[in-house]
């Protein structure tokens, strides 16, 4: 897998978690907050699971509380499982560990696949991202999230200039 994504055109992130309750919706507004703060446009960003436990719920109580915490935006949020036809509608689709990557291709193309990357490589790590439901621990989650979140901005940053959506 190759995270460096600037020599693509990329205007659109789907983060993938299990649930879609804690990490990836962290995500998706960390990283809609960066995007924003850096004056991008045009990128759509959303997020999405690889299970249907969750399906409906918002995003989980303490991970809000954390989002908060850290003065990031964010609105109400109802967990769905990826569909292909979904994962086809984005450029580049980032997973939070190791066993989201192994539960997608039971869900998506190959051609969709081909998109994936996991979080904490844009990060320069081997690394999943710390799964709260587990640990408790949101605040690490957040730092880890943060972190793969830069480095997914810096590749952004050195691609062709881009906009923000939604």
């Amino acid at each position: 897998m190759n995270k460096d994504l600037s020599n693509n055109n990329i205007r659109s992130v789907l983060f993938v978690c299990h649930g879609n309750i804690c990490r990836s919706p962290m995500a998706e507004f960390i990283f809609k907050d960066m995007v924003r703060k850096a004056g991008l446009e045009e990128v759509r960003i959303d997020s999405a699971a690889v299970s249907y436990e969750e399906e409906g719920n918002d995003i989980y109580p303490p991970a809000k509380r954390t989002l908060h915490g850290h003065g990031i935006p964010f609105g109400r949020h109802s967990a769905h499982r990826v569909t292909d036809a979904e994962a086809s509608e984005y450029d580049v689709i980032i997973v939070m560990d190791a066993s989201n990557r192994r539960l997608l291709p039971r869900i998506i193309s190959p051609m969709n696949m081909s998109k994936v990357h996991l979080m904490m490589e844009y990060a320069g790590k081997d690394s999943d991202v710390s799964d709260p439901w587990y640990t408790g621990d949101f605040e690490k989650t957040y730092r880890d999230i943060t972190e793969g979140c830069a480095g997914l901005l810096e590749s952004l940053s050195q691609a062709e200039p881009i906009s923000t959506v939604g």
